[in-house]
């Protein structure tokens, strides 16, 4: 029986990311110590600004009542970490569109691309897999959960792209051997992200903000 040309396609998808959870599983670091989980962070002024906003736009297209929106923005105001605001949000947008995310899951593109963005929680500990796909990272609005970050990532024919901003180093580490990958100076003591690769034909690459001119 003859298949409809690309049917395969979504089988060979399912069949590699099965697998990559396994291969993910089996080389899992331990959760790291001491730090609080994404949803335990405290809460900044501009993460209620950005649900506030959501709440007011829900309410002025109907979504919400004015008795809801008065009494989410009574929970929003006295919230105090990132996981008492996540939950008001939740039934507003589909969750790529969610104005903070919290999911600390791997990130895989088997066979396609995959991106998080955004406002959201790098975790101190990141696994990563691509498999004839890409994986986009952008941390230009994200919160690190520790100020290093690891990514483990396994690379198969695959592509990791990390979008940083200012001040964000990033090295990457194959063999004993570590590169570091920034074209531009970073601070003294900034944040690093870490990059372990085990590598197929993998490339790490990255994205800085342009080079700001300097005043004479």
């Amino acid at each position: 029986m003859n298949e409809r040309a690309g049917s395969w396609l979504p089988k060979l998808q399912e069949v590699g990311e099965r697998l990559a959870e396994e291969f993910v599983s089996a080389r899992r670091p331990p959760a790291t110590a001491g730090l609080p989980a994404p949803s335990e962070l405290r809460a900044s002024d501009a993460d209620r600004e950005r649900i506030a906003q959501v709440l007011q736009d829900a309410h002025a297209d109907g979504r919400i009542t004015l008795e809801e929106l008065e009494e989410r923005l009574g929970v929003l105001y006295s919230a105090r970490t990132l996981g008492d605001l996540a939950g008001l949000t939740a039934d507003l947008l589909p969750a790529d569109q969610q104005p903070l995310n919290l999911d600390g899951r791997p990130v895989s593109a088997i066979f396609k691309q995959e991106r998080r963005g955004g406002r959201w929680v790098v975790p101190a500990e990141l696994t990563v897999t691509a498999m004839f796909g890409t994986t986009k990272l952008d941390l230009r609005d994200a919160i690190l959960q520790n100020r290093r970050v690891v990514i483990n990532a396994t690379l198969v024919f695959g592509g990791l792209e990390i979008q940083v901003p200012e001040d964000l180093e990033v090295i990457r580490v194959a063999k004993d051997k570590t590169v570091r990958l920034n074209k531009q100076p970073t601070e003294p003591g900034a944040p690093v992200v870490e990059v372990r690769t085990t590598n197929f034909a993998g490339e790490v690459k990255v994205k800085e903000p342009p080079r700001r001119k300097r005043r004479r």
